[in-house]
């Protein structure tokens, strides 16, 4: 017998499990998904940054990078977005047929079953090229190698399953979709309304033990094209013909879309993007037992089945094309400010051009760093549930603000459509982004520090499990060693955070990193902050802090950005430690600080237990929120970085898929280049007081070649600034009626008159 355990810890484990929310089964699943990595360290409050800087950088095998710049380049050349959103409405018949015939849709299928057999990280990188060309073809890609029936089959199928679905899956055969968002429910999956009864029923000429499915789904991506259907519904046995129980839970199964029930909807247009997404609604499908992924043993487990997928898929797809179009927007952005003058000079010039220009710059910088670490993790076979959660929500809501910033740059330029507007389309798609895959304000206020809080936390997990064992006395033995662990590193943490936030970080540890030394030493202080600020609050609040979701969100956007900035320091340290990147680095640093700060001063100003509160402003923040973003020095030095032909800018937006067509992009590249070369020429016209290059040559103040070369970028930025206009009768049908636009707008008015 133990005098802690029965004297001290006992009373503590009755209060606790008197207190203690229940847990649905949804919500347990979610939480046994996936795993915990780099998040856990940083839950410690002390992160060895050893671990993070030996972890294997992601890298290309020779086949991922041949089919990098073999048929996914051959697939970019075939895409013109203008024509697939405003004249097609869909993907050309010969580009479907390139994707299925290079086996795209196979690209993480294992090559025994025909697929590529690609790593997470060529999967990101392709999806990253592609969405950089036409986001309606990224989306056509990445889907089936995100959550659905293939990863779903690959990780749960049985063997039959397996050897059946994957190879015709791989081949193009089949193309799939996964249905699990129903009008009713949306975001929550666990209030869905559709149903399977298991029955007797005839399937193939046989009566077999299977199930009766009635479903109503909708946004389901491939959905109108799709030949296999992976479904999500919930599963019953009224006559109790597998067990006992009536209600089994959510389950997946397999449902070819030609079985008689099964209706195919017409198409939704979300957000002017016309990648394939629709409706489809399911009336007394019969299928049997073994079409259920994994067979009979994994009824009521499609929950668990799809948290585990999604803790992955949530890393790569969205991820990679947030990526693509901060980079994008970087590139273009950078190019257009420097050609496109305003009162005589290049509007580059303008401090207020720099400001957004070096927070695209930025932005691009630390999604990709951040999408390099995780496929990394996800490389070496790790499924960061918390850490995906994170991706999906700030690199979505990060391209956002990339996107509208170049948007705000390029003004009208951006704004007119037509084939020459290479920004629209990103623009218009953003929202898409943003809410599939889980709506980012439920992953901001509940998941991330929510889910963080109880599967990264050294302790936490184990409490809860003790507190809900059923054998109460081997609960309190396994409660009364956690918690008294958790006890001892709370007050170690309470040192450690007041010992760093009071001396701003001078003792914090970190590695020898160059210039990037006092920047681990800072995540080193703000990390150990966040542990004893997180420890107080579920302290004090307990269960409650589940439904106080501002201060939840508050502490996800601490923990977030303690991540990316581990990523970008990551990415900086795999990069050779680039000096001339180091802008980029120091703006993302300067920018994640400040947030970290201004989130630590909102929770102190908001945690409900007033004197806890100031016990905190008083360890961890003494002086108030004190970091006020990049310098101006830093703004300007980032915004260089895309503003000039140079290695840095090709290392922050590597392998673009820029087409060599006459399009708005190859337009832009080639002003871009042309500007950067007669700049001198430029500079000494400017000097001149002169505006004709053939007067300076006449002059000689310019030569000849010169001369040329300020002719030749004048015609190709004139090029670039043109933007499209169109005949009336092509934008609308009404003007089809009469070839004079003029004559047909008087008649109109004359009917009008004569009435």
């Amino acid at each position: 017998m133990s005098f802690r355990r029965d004297y001290l810890s006992k009373p503590i484990f009755s209060w606790a499990r008197g207190v203690l929310p229940t847990m649905s089964d949804t919500e347990r699943e979610a939480l046994e998904a996936g795993d915990v990595w780099w998040d856990a360290d940083l839950f410690t409050g002390n992160p060895d940054w050893s671990k993070l800087l030996a972890f294997a950088p992601a890298k290309l095998t020779d086949e991922e990078n041949a089919f990098l710049h073999g048929p996914v380049d051959e697939l970019c050349a075939m895409l013109d977005e203008w024509k697939i959103n405003w004249e097609w409405r869909d993907l050309p018949p010969e580009v479907w047929a390139f994707i299925k015939a290079k086996k795209f849709f196979g690209m993480i299928i294992p090559k025994e079953f025909g697929g590529l057999g690609f790593s997470p990280y060529a999967h990101s990188e392709v999806v990253r090229k592609i969405s950089s060309r036409s986001l309606t073809a990224a989306v056509t890609v990445m889907v089936p190698n995100s959550l659905g029936p293939g990863e779903l089959l690959m990780r749960f199928g049985t063997r039959e399953q397996q050897d059946k679905w994957l190879p015709r899956l791989a081949a193009g055969q089949d193309i799939p979709c996964f249905g699990l968002t129903s009008p009713e429910a949306g975001s929550d999956a666990a209030s869905m309304i559709d149903t399977g009864i298991i029955c007797k029923g005839n399937f193939e000429g046989r009566e077999v033990l299977g199930l009766r499915l009635n479903w109503h789904k909708r946004y389901i991506t491939l959905g109108p094209v799709a030949t296999l259907l992976g479904l999500a519904f919930k599963a019953y046995d009224p006559d109790h013909l597998v067990g006992s129980e009536d209600e089994l839970g959510i389950t997946v199964a397999l449902i070819p879309t030609h079985l008689p029930g099964v209706s195919i909807g017409h198409r939704h247009l979300p957000a002017m993007q016309v990648f394939q997404n629709g409706p489809n609604w399911g009336k007394d499908v019969f299928i049997p037992l073994d079409y259920i992924i994994g067979g009979q043993e994994r009824l009521g487990q499609g929950w668990k089945m799809l948290m585990t997928a999604l803790a992955a898929g949530r890393g790569i797809s969205l991820p990679s094309l947030s990526a693509a179009g901060a980079a994008y927007a970087a590139r273009t952005t950078g190019a257009y400010a420097r050609i496109r003058e305003q009162f005589g000079i290049s509007i580059s010039k303008f401090e207020g051009i720099e400001e957004p220009l070096a927070r695209i710059a930025g932005t691009a910088y630390l999604l990709d760093a951040a999408r390099r670490l995780t496929c990394a993790a996800l490389n070496e076979g790790h499924h960061p549930a918390v850490i995906s959660g994170i991706m999906k929500l700030h690199a979505t809501e990060r391209m956002r603000i990339a996107i509208d910033d170049a948007m705000d740059i390029h003004g009208g330029k951006a704004v007119i459509d037509g084939p020459q507007n290479y920004l629209g389309g990103l623009y218009r798609s953003v929202p898409v982004g943003i809410t599939v895959e889980g709506a980012n304000i439920l992953t901001r206020n509940l998941i991330v520090f929510g889910q963080g809080a109880i599967r990264a936390h050294p302790y936490l997990l184990q409490e809860m499990n003790a507190l809900s064992e059923p054998d109460r006395d081997k609960g309190l033995t396994a409660f009364d060693t956690a918690f008294w662990k958790h006890v001892g590193h709370s007050f170690a943490t309470m040192f450690r955070a007041c010992g760093r936030s009071w001396s701003f970080g001078l003792f914090a540890p970190a590695p020898d990193a160059g210039d990037a030394t006092e920047f681990y030493r800072q995540l080193s202080r703000y990390s150990s902050a966040f542990a004893l600020c997180a420890d107080m609050a579920l302290l004090t609040l307990g269960g409650a802090l589940k439904r106080k979701e501002m201060l939840s969100a508050r502490f996800g956007d601490i923990l977030s950005e303690l991540y990316l900035l581990s990523a970008a320091l990551k990415r900086w340290q795999d990069e050779g430690r680039q000096k001339e990147d180091l802008p980029a680095l120091e703006w993302c640093m300067a920018s994640g600080f400040k947030t970290i700060e201004n989130r630590f001063a909102e929770i102190l100003a908001n945690l409900p237990n007033r004197p806890v509160a100031w016990l905190l402003k008083f360890l961890i923040q003494p002086f108030g929120a004190r970091v006020t973003g990049p310098s101006d020095r830093i703004v300007h030095l980032c915004a260089q970085l895309v503003l000039s032909p140079s290695a840095a800018r090709d290392r922050l937006t590597p392998d673009l898929a820029f087409v060599e067509d006459d399009g708005g992009i190859a337009r832009l590249e080639k002003a871009f280049r042309l500007v950067a070369a007669a700049e001198d020429a430029a500079k000494q016209l400017r000097a001149a007081r002169l505006h004709d290059w053939q007067e300076a040559v006449k002059k000689g103040v310019i030569t000849q070649d010169d001369g040329e070369k300020l002719a030749a970028a004048h015609e190709a930025v004139t090029k670039v600034i043109e933007v499209d206009d169109f005949a009336p009768e092509a934008l609308s049908p009404i003007y089809k009626k009469s070839a004079d636009v003029h004559q047909f707008f008087q008649e109109l008015g004359e009917q009008r008159a004569a009435s």
